[in-house]
């Protein structure tokens, strides 16, 4: 039986997700679908920062660098269990180096400035200050000297000159983000359909079919939203219209069990440039360290993976800022890669292609009887506003009018979290932090005494039963990797995975030989794609 149904969207990512809801809170008919879990594709290897941009005051993009800090300020509002604010530190390794390359950047040159000085580097932060003014909700930036940058980073080296800090934010678990998005989204309208793990398979005279390992469904569109991300393209092709929107490039990263890094860092990150002008990462994670990020040119994102090169090349350039710190590769937990689905741009450096979004599309033909918008571009921190500016355009196309803002809404667990931390301590308080208000949830099926997953000190049985009962959770690796960071943490050993699956299997209803694939596919992935050692 065919669904009719005003939008389709394709691709359930941060930004399929964030239009998703902003949709279904219009009263619009929509479904998204995606081939893999929510929000495990490209929006699972992100940097993990909710930042304004820093670096695209270089290339002139103001009105991105606007948009980026005021949709921080409003995450920072609205799901302030999954996004905390994150003090910056950038050193500065001259006075007045980079001027006449940055000024060559801003009017359109196509090489990346090698090197920005100390002078240009604050003169940025005075702008992007500014811009960030708008629904301010961290501190302005500051100025170290060289004395005060070695106080507090004892390692770093001594061809610094000083030090500039300012805040962003991070977001702990984006996979979470997106699915929170997701299941707002469902709340909000009672014909929203959700449903991941689901390809689509083609389309015949409007009618689009998908496909997932339960059967084969139909939709029948009035507007079709491709959010596939570095996908897009191929999923155009599915659609019957070939296009060339995406030329993304990949950024990996990998998380580092370094106590002496960690607490050095002491909370906060350190940004820093290459010799080669590209921009590199390293900040305090959930008891780790995260260092990134890679910035090369592929176009096959179901094979990316973290390679030993870009190993290599983190360690290389973190060893520059501190050459004492000791790196090895088996400080490594976990290691993650996706590509950013950038814009096509033939010649241009990788670190010049805009971040900025746009949504090409495709008309309308007598074969296939609806427009196509494909979400091109765009960055973590900016899907709401991306959202909104897309669901503006579908309501006009659908001769609707927006009756609720995203502006002020809260995300998921974000709703009602000051009071939920107001009124908990002790257990129920770090499931709060975790989840949001949906914590006390968990907080009451665990009872008084919680069971804890062995070999895992703050992860319970009953946090894994209730994921299971209500996050849509279709595999294994949904839970350890997407639903909770017990992967991404590097805490994982094979009993605590093993307890995992019998309790998914016991809610789920798992065969043996389903929860024995369920573990060895997961092992297997954590292994070979994560560098978990397990």
């Amino acid at each position: 039986m065919t669904k009719d149904i005003d939008v389709l969207i394709i691709g359930a990512g941060i930004n399929g997700a964030g239009l998703f809801r902003d949709l279904a809170e219009q009263g619009v008919s929509c479904a998204i679908v995606d081939k893999g879990d929510f929000g495990s594709g490209t929006s699972a290897a992100p940097s993990r920062m909710i930042h304004g941009g820093l670096k695209y005051l270089e290339t002139g993009e103001f009105g991105l660098v606007a948009q980026s800090t005021y949709e921080r300020n409003l995450l920072l509002k609205n799901a302030p269990h999954l996004i905390k604010p994150l003090e910056t530190m950038i050193p500065m390794f001259s006075w007045l180096k980079g001027i006449p390359a940055a000024l060559r950047t801003l009017f359109g040159s196509k090489t990346a400035a090698r090197s920005r000085g100390a002078l240009l580097i604050e003169v940025g932060l005075f702008i992007y200050d500014f811009f960030g003014s708008r629904a301010r909700v961290m501190p302005r930036h500051s100025f170290w000297t060289k004395g005060r940058a070695k106080r507090e980073l004892p390692l770093i080296t001594d061809r610094i000159v000083a030090m500039g800090s300012y805040f962003d934010a991070r977001v702990t678990a984006p996979e979470r983000l997106v699915l929170e998005l997701v299941k707002d989204g469902c709340a909000a309208q009672s014909e929203a359909i959700a449903l991941n793990y689901t390809s689509v398979t083609g389309q015949e005279g409007g009618v689009v079919t998908v496909e997932s390992a339960v059967g084969v469904q139909s939709f029948r569109p009035k507007i079709v939203v491709n959010a596939a991300g570095p996908w897009i393209d191929r999923v155009n092709g599915v659609l019957g219209s070939e296009s060339k929107f995406i030329g993304g490039t990949k950024g990996s990263h990998v998380v580092l069990d370094h106590p002496q890094l960690r607490e050095m860092l002491n909370g906060r990150m350190i940004y820093f440039e290459t010799n080669e002008g590209r921009i590199c990462l390293a900040y305090e994670y959930e008891g780790r360290v995260m260092l990134g990020t890679s910035d090369i040119r592929a176009d096959n994102p179901d094979e990316v993976a973290c390679q030993d090169d870009e190993i290599d090349y983190f360690f290389d350039v973190l060893r520059n800022v501190f050459p004492e710190l000791p790196l090895d590769r088996s400080q490594i937990v976990y290691a993650y890669s996706g590509i950013r689905p950038l814009p096509a741009s033939d010649g241009l450096a990788v670190g010049l292609i805009s971040r900025d979004h746009s949504v090409p599309v495709i008309a309308a033909t007598a074969e296939r009887p609806f427009d196509i918008l494909s979400l091109v571009g765009g960055k973590w921190t900016t899907f709401r506003g991306f959202a909104e500016e897309v669901a503006d355009d579908v309501l006009g196309r659908l001769e609707r009018t927006r009756r609720v803002s995203t502006s002020e809404l809260p995300i998921g667990g974000g709703r009602g979290f000051a009071e939920a931390t107001a009124t908990t301590s002790g257990r129920a308080r770090e499931l709060v932090e975790r989840y949001g208000a949906m914590g006390l949830e968990i907080a009451k099926d665990e009872g008084d005494r919680p069971e804890m997953i062995i070999d895992l000190a703050s992860t319970s049985r009953a946090e894994i039963e209730w994921i299971c009962r209500n996050e849509r959770v279709v595999h294994l690796a949904d839970i350890v990797i997407r639903r909770t960071l017990v992967a991404v943490r590097g805490e994982l050993t094979n009993a605590a995975l093993t307890e995992i699956a019998q309790i998914a299997a016991r809610v789920l209803g798992w065969s043996a030989n389903r929860t024995q694939e369920e573990l060895s596919k997961t092992h297997a992935l954590l292994v070979g794609k994560h560098r978990v050692r397990l």
